[in-house]
């Protein structure tokens, strides 16, 4: 994935997430993702963080609160 970077801001995500990966942000999508990122035993979860590191986890999950209460 050449060129690929690491969104660091709601809309650089929001624009990753709807447009790049056509994923659309419905109630059901955000709750599984916000339970998966809380849980440490998420496998997942603990690929995402030893990739990405835990401050990009902490601010995916306040991303996805945000597009939670956009709906």
């Amino acid at each position: 994935m050449a060129g690929f970077q690491i969104p660091q801001t709601y809309d650089e995500w929001r624009h990753c997430i709807t447009v790049i990966c056509r994923q659309p942000l419905n109630g059901p999508y955000i709750a599984d993702r916000i339970e998966a990122l809380n849980s440490a035993t998420d496998h997942m979860t603990v690929r995402f963080v030893q990739l990405y590191g835990e401050p990009q986890r902490m601010k995916t999950i306040e991303w996805f609160k945000r597009a939670q209460s956009e709906l």
